[in-house]
């Protein structure tokens, strides 16, 4: 068991007309989407990825299978009922040697920064051309925000290829602070800015309001979401009446726009009816 606390704050940005991101907080599961493909494209793949991971079977017992079954569901109906496809960033409360974990997941851009002993770090690894480009050495990480294919991406849900996350397993920690976050804020924000809102002694809502804000007032060119988590206690350690997540068993402007990469991710085409 743990006790956590947690905010979220969206805002469809400066710049685009409507917002494609949808968010899940609802504990065993925290969750950002980033849709993509305009109007009844991005924003209804997005909404149904946070359907799938809210609404399917046996929610309070969260694995890995339970994870790729809720893709594979979104992805199935985001094939039939839109032409745009998402990505995902997500968390999910599970159980491993008798102590709570998290199961982080992801597929695409959208981040999950951990905070924790005042020091940020990244945990999820983006699936776009620039972070191949940082894995190659062919580009320093410092220089990724600015690379002019930074909105490039190599995996998504809802694209010709079937769901492929990644996935790590880690240790719930007391004190620690988790972001999830869609890239209309990681491609506004530096990691210094973000890490000094995190280490605000304030609510989680009030952080996650305040990270939206500053990637407003640093451009907002595209949707910006973001999930705050607390951990506030992780097993004895749980005062009596807090709020508590039980764990399961073990595991608009186009060129600021996230789009695939060609010849790599292609969208079906929806026929008119």
């Amino acid at each position: 068991m743990m006790s956590l606390a947690w905010g979220a704050a969206t805002d469809r940005g400066l710049v685009r007309a409507i917002n494609e991101d949808s968010l899940v907080a609802n504990p065993p599961v925290f969750l950002v989407a980033d849709g993509m493909g305009g109007y009844r494209s991005g924003d209804r793949a997005s909404a149904i990825v946070a359907e799938e991971f809210t609404t399917g079977n046996n929610i309070e017992r969260v694995t890995q299978e339970w994870v790729m079954q809720a893709f594979t569901r979104a992805d199935t109906r985001i094939r039939a009922d839109t032409d745009g496809g998402t990505t995902v960033v997500g968390m999910a409360v599970v159980q491993q040697d008798s102590r709570p974990y998290w199961l982080i997941f992801n597929i695409g851009d959208s981040r999950l920064y951990r905070c924790s002993g005042g020091v940020l770090s990244q945990v999820s690894v983006d699936h776009s051309v620039v972070q191949e480009l940082v894995d190659e050495g062919r580009l320093e990480a410092a220089q990724a925000r600015f690379h002019p294919e930074r909105h490039i991406i190599t995996r998504a849900v809802g694209s010709a290829e079937k769901p492929r996350p990644d996935y790590w397993l880690v240790p719930a920690e007391a004190g620690e602070r988790l972001l999830l976050c869609s890239d209309g804020l990681s491609g506004e924000l530096e990691s210094a800015a973000i890490a000094a809102i995190l280490n605000r002694s304030a609510a989680p809502q009030e952080i996650a309001d305040a990270l939206v804000e500053l990637a407003l007032s640093a451009g907002g060119k595209d949707n910006v979401t973001a999930v705050v988590v607390d951990v506030l206690a992780v097993g004895d350690d749980i005062p009596s009446g807090s709020t508590s997540a039980g764990a399961g068993p073990d595991l608009l402007m186009p060129d600021e726009s996230t789009r695939p990469r060609d010849g790599s991710i292609s969208f079906p085409a929806v026929s008119a009816r």
